[in-house]
């Protein structure tokens, strides 16, 4: 029984940070020059039609997401490598740093809200990945089936192909179907907190992804295994 209540727990609070990716992705493509913090499919789609010289895509700022996401990931990896398996003191550590650094980058751009190609957006940019490469680290040594975090296409690749319609049975539809239409949800909030926000808005969306990231850490750090 305790093992289905912590699968059922991991599995709601990965919900909660695909969550919070739609609303940092949201964020950081409408207020930070076209940049995916989280979605680094959509960076190297950005960043290659860029270098072949499409007009208007930067290459700088979605190059800095992505070195910053794998610095992030490796460092996640790092960390958690003989981490005990479930959520651990690690897991909970991992976490919380993500939450930690979106938080503290929201304050800062609250302060000093970034411009679009300047040295403190890129700075913005590239340590928020920083956090979502960590975050997308921490998500997969958790291993919480069909949610990653990051991503959905695989999920949606998974939601399709084991349907009925495909022949399949259907199993797991609920959980692709909620991490779909969580980071649906979650970008078209943070596209909201950007418009209500105005200049602050990237700031705004920043802390409310970090608190809720944040406030998911310490729930699972309170009902860890180890």
């Amino acid at each position: 029984m305790r093992t289905w209540d912590d699968a059922r727990r991991h599995l709601v609070l990965m919900l909660a940070l695909t969550f919070t990716t739609g609303i940092v992705d949201a964020v950081g493509f409408l207020g930070l020059d076209r940049v995916f913090t989280a979605n680094m499919t959509g960076n190297v789609v950005i960043l290659g039609m860029a270098l072949a010289g499409a007009d208007d895509l930067p290459v700088l700022g979605p190059a800095l997401a992505l070195v910053g996401f794998l610095a992030g990931a490796a460092l996640g990896g790092r960390v958690l490598r003989t981490a005990p398996a479930g959520w651990s003191d690690r897991t909970s550590g991992t976490f919380a740093a993500t939450g930690v650094l979106a938080v503290g980058l929201g304050v800062g751009a609250l302060v000093a809200p970034p411009v679009e190609g300047t040295v403190w957006a890129l700075v913005v940019t590239t340590l928020l990945a920083v956090a979502m490469g960590l975050q997308a680290a921490s998500a997969r040594r958790l291993a919480v089936k069909d949610v990653t975090t990051v991503v959905v296409t695989s999920t949606l690749t998974g939601l399709a192909a084991d349907s009925r319609l495909a022949g399949g049975a259907g199993d797991g539809w609920a959980r692709r179907s909620l991490a779909v239409a969580l980071i649906l949800v979650g970008a078209a909030v943070g596209a909201l907190l950007l418009h209500v926000g105005g200049e602050r808005g990237v700031g705004v969306g920043m802390l409310v992804a970090g608190v809720l990231a944040l406030v998911a850490a310490v729930v699972g750090h309170a009902h860890r295994e180890a």
